[in-house]
């Protein structure tokens, strides 16, 4: 009683046939949670701090403070 040979031929294609869509279901699935798990909730982010931040206002304050050295404070 011996063990029956492996099918070697067309093993290959036998196989990828069962993987290969599993693998683009997986990657898929991964990339659109991705998207909405990081990427949207990160420009969410950026689009609400951007809607009340103050260049001018914030250029102002780092003027005051002396930050700059070809922007003199006002009060010099």
């Amino acid at each position: 009683m011996s063990l029956p040979k492996p099918m070697m031929r067309g093993l290959l294609a036998k196989r990828l046939r069962f993987h290969l869509p599993i693998a683009f279901t997986l990657a898929l699935t991964a990339a659109i949670a991705f998207k909405y798990t990081v990427t949207e909730p990160k420009k969410q982010a950026y689009a609400d701090f951007y809607k009340q931040y103050d260049a001018v206002k914030e250029f102002n304050a780092m003027r005051e403070a002396g930050i700059f050295e070809s922007v003199q404070p006002t009060g010099k």
